[in-house]
């Protein structure tokens, strides 16, 4: 089993990205449960609601990973709750950081927020660009502190698609050979 996840900012197209995805390797997806959170609870999250968040997201995952499937999308993942939650509140449960370094990731795709306009849908709390690189910075360094395999991500979403798909493919067929946090070298193998 591989297992793919998409991070980055607000508006980065990592839930249109995932969707594609999914549809394109016929994979089972993971979304992001605190928007079905902020649904269902019609109100702003609060410190108190983050380990609820962060424990279903990891449910949901874990459920996933038991199914065993060749690949799995994640559209996030507990880094994207902590990282929140400390934005937010100053602050993440200790438990979330934990329990993310527990997991196994294949390929992290990070996504940047430059060339990707903010997309309002109430949900969403920042609208300037500004906010949205400072958060991409704060995954990025993140993820190189703990030697994470990051494919950087950046241009337009066709672009981000078919990078992400070339890579997919080679991942699938073993052929995709990361170093922890950099760029991979994806090497082509001829028929």
């Amino acid at each position: 089993m591989k297992v793919v996840v998409l991070s980055g900012p607000e508006s980065a197209g990592k839930s249109t990205l995932c969707q594609a995805l999914a549809e394109r390797f016929n994979a089972p997806l993971v979304s992001e449960y605190v928007r079905e959170f902020i649904e269902q609870t019609q109100r702003d999250t609060g410190y108190a609601d983050i380990s609820l968040i962060a424990e279903q997201q990891l449910a949901r995952e874990l459920a996933a990973r038991a199914q065993q499937p060749d690949l799995l999308l994640l559209d996030t993942h507990l880094l994207s709750n902590k990282l929140w939650s400390e934005t937010l509140f100053g602050r993440s449960p200790d438990w979330i950081e934990s329990a993310l370094k527990a997991q196994h990731y294949d390929l992290i795709g990070l996504l940047s927020p430059d060339a990707m306009p903010w997309q309002a849908d109430g949900q969403r709390c920042q609208p300037l660009l500004a906010e949205r690189q400072q958060f991409h910075q704060h995954l990025a360094h993140w993820l190189q502190q703990h030697q994470q395999p990051v494919l950087h991500l950046e241009g337009s979403w066709q672009a981000r698609y078919q990078e992400l798909e070339r890579a997919i493919e080679q991942l699938l067929d073993n052929r995709l050979e990361l170093s922890p946090y950099h760029q991979p070298n994806i090497q082509r193998i001829k028929p």
